[in-house]
């Protein structure tokens, strides 16, 4: 058993990119020495998102302040506000990120290994705000 508080020791906020558009800020609350689970914490700025990606074994996200959006491949998803949990299915393609005019901070609970593919058109993020 392992107890961490707030974050992993000796961890520093990282500004992601990369794989993320707009300013995006990350903590890494938990690693599994063996790679299967890690949780961090994601600042997103207004209009920051993910890129389009999935993970092997699905992914929680824990919605603790502001509002955004999350949308798989199919259309299916909405908008998601403090408060809110999200369950993502093994391989499916999603992204998640703030809403146009809030930012969001969301606790990311990801199971296995993530593959990162494309970015989130700008067409693609507005057409989940309409």
């Amino acid at each position: 058993m392992r107890i961490n508080r707030g974050r992993e020791k000796g961890t520093r906020s990282k500004r992601r990119s990369g794989t993320f558009t707009g300013t995006v800020w990350g903590d890494e609350v938990l690693t599994d020495p063996n790679g299967k689970v890690t949780v961090g914490s994601v600042f997103f700025e207004p209009g920051a998102r993910t890129y389009w990606h999935r993970h092997t074994e699905g992914q929680v996200l824990y919605v603790t302040h502001g509002q955004g959006r999350v949308r798989s491949r199919d259309g299916s998803g909405g908008t998601i506000a403090a408060g809110d949990v999200v369950h993502i299915a093994p391989g499916e393609e999603h992204w998640h990120g703030a809403g146009p005019d809030s930012f969001m901070l969301h606790h990311a609970i990801t199971i296995g290994k993530s593959d990162w593919l494309t970015e989130v058109s700008d067409e693609e993020y507005n057409k989940a705000f309409t």
